[in-house]
């Protein structure tokens, strides 16, 4: 990492002899500006003003930019300048990038019919900075954009390169302790014996799970268990993706699998990848520990 003041200006005057430079080859927009893409554009984005259809239409200001866009399966071609400012900044320990925001400016309407050429460059390299994310630097690319030779609109797009700021390492989260009341302690017996119990109403002989202090049925309060079998399909299940919760890792699946004995539980999906858990899915009883004093039920995906 650079360190000196003197290092700092050094480099950073190696950066800016960058400023002015081409940073994409110059480029010509796959499509003319056409009714299809602006119709498709104010559909996604609930636009229903009049300048945009009939004879006279012209194309959304904000579609500046998806009208040089490369696609799924092309790349614009970065020149070898904007190459080289960026191995330097990886170099010099600035290898992380955050795109921070973006700038358009219109200066004439697109309209169906116009052929699109655009070309970029580095427009500034800023001095030193320091954020959140770490210190670094901000590069900022302008790219012009042009109709019938004439100057369209420009649209300047912000990245920052820095060296990650060292935070502090996080002690290990615990999963959350399961509530354990007289109504549910006889489950967690078992399930600290590996036997997943089911309750069981001893008067009209109803399976029944969640625990409950009386039976759904019939209103028996008596009640003896049967072990499950362990083995069920998945009923339904969700993956978790957001919000993060300490301890969990996502995304993970959580299923609702329901029993042979026909009773249904909630729990981890586990042994498959969360995007191959399916419905119907076969699983089987597991019991998974995860740290000293916490072991759960989980189910296991079997099968194809």
């Amino acid at each position: 990492m650079i360190g000196e003041p003197e290092v700092h200006e050094e480099f950073e005057a190696r950066l800016k002899a960058y400023e002015g430079l081409p940073a994409a080859a110059t480029g010509v927009g796959r499509d003319l500006v056409n009714e299809p893409m602006i119709r498709h554009w104010c559909e996604a984005m609930g636009d229903t003003s009049p300048a945009y259809t009939g004879p006279d239409a012209i194309a959304p200001p904000t579609m500046l930019q998806a009208w040089t866009m490369a696609g799924l399966t092309r790349r614009p071609e970065r020149t070898a300048a904007y190459d080289e400012l960026l191995t330097l900044l990886d170099a010099s320990g600035h290898h992380a990038v955050v795109a921070t925001d973006c700038e358009q400016e219109y200066l004439r309407p697109l309209r169906p019919g116009d052929r699109v050429t655009f070309d970029s460059v580095i427009e500034s390299v800023s001095g030193r900075k320091t954020t959140r994310l770490g210190t670094g630097y901000f590069v900022t690319t302008r790219t012009d954009v042009r109709a019938g030779g004439e100057l369209a609109g420009t649209h300047r797009f912000r990245i920052l390169k820095y060296a990650p700021a060292h935070r502090p390492s996080k002690p290990v989260e615990r999963r959350p302790r399961p509530v354990v009341n007289r109504d549910n302690a006889g489950f967690w017996e078992g399930v600290a014996r590996h036997e997943l119990l089911i309750q069981r109403c001893t008067a009209c002989r109803t399976l029944r799970f969640p625990w409950l202090p009386g039976c759904n049925a019939c209103g028996s309060p008596d009640w003896d268990t049967v072990a499950a079998s362990g083995e069920g399909t998945v009923y339904s299940y969700v993956v978790m993706h957001h919000p993060p919760f300490p301890a969990f890792e996502p995304p993970y699946a959580v299923g609702l699998v329901e029993l042979a004995e026909g009773v249904r539980i909630v729990s981890n999906v586990v042994g498959v990848p969360y995007d191959e858990v399916r419905i119907g899915l076969p699983v089987r009883l597991e019991f998974r520990r995860y740290d000293e004093e916490l072991e759960l039920p989980v189910f296991q995906g079997v099968g194809p």
